[in-house]
């Protein structure tokens, strides 16, 4: 396997606006030609998401749940799962559900490539390694339709930018997606951000805690409830 970090530009410890444009835009540059390089598609993430990863890694340390797990940095990348393990628990719960997800639609997990530098970059870590456990607990699919629902959630969650990005230039993907038109696009969309904005912020969760816990139990727990917002 070819050593995807290599010729990989770095991103210092609190790098300046100028730097962290200048490496996202060689990484995106990258990207163009590479769309699913996941060590360029990390550090254009990185790049973008730093000063917000910054800041949520401040709000956890102001409470309990934040500060274990900046203190212990528990990693859901590829070669840290064990999803054999993980289906072997109850039907229903978090963890054989996020099994049969990988096996059922051929996917595999996140490989982190490089390891995080600070508290900052964990925390941007963390929460490209813990997209589809979003999925599963807010219910928004992988198709086209599911992923732009869970990109609005997620604007309305967490206010990350990489998220708005990708839906303004998923502006016409109405026309990818069967039997919806602009006008309930755009109303899905806003559902999304209103049930992201009304739920518990998922940056913090510990989802390594509550493997054999019931999926339902925890979206019930952690997402509001899925309706039309108008």
């Amino acid at each position: 396997m070819p050593d995807l970090t290599s010729s990989l530009p770095s991103l210092p410890e609190n790098p300046s606006l100028f730097t962290r444009l200048h490496v996202g835009l060689r990484a995106l540059k990258v990207l163009q030609t590479d769309p699913t390089n996941p060590a360029y598609g990390a550090l254009f993430y990185d790049s973008v998401e730093i000063g917000l990863c910054a800041a949520l890694a401040q709000d956890f340390s102001r409470h309990e749940e934040g500060r274990r797990l900046l203190a212990e940095k528990p990693s859901l990348r590829a070669s840290a799962l064990d999803l054999d393990t993980l289906e072997k628990l109850p039907s229903g719960s978090l963890g054989n559900t996020f099994a049969r997800y990988f096996r059922e639609q051929g996917l595999t997990p996140i490989e982190t490539l490089s390891p995080p530098k600070n508290d900052a970059q964990y925390v941007a870590t963390r929460l490209r390694e813990t997209h589809d456990l979003h999925h599963l607990v807010t219910g928004y699919a992988t198709d086209v339709m599911g992923e732009m629902e869970l990109q609005a959630f997620t604007l309305g969650n967490l206010h990350l930018r990489t998220s708005l990005l990708i839906l303004l230039q998923s502006a016409k993907a109405t026309r990818r997606v069967p039997g919806v038109d602009a006008a309930q696009y755009a109303r899905l969309l806003w559902a999304a951000f209103r049930r992201g904005s009304q739920s518990r912020q998922l940056a913090s969760f510990r989802w390594e805690d509550t493997w054999a816990t019931p999926l339902a139990m925890l979206s019930e727990q952690l997402v509001a409830p899925a309706r039309q917002w108008n």
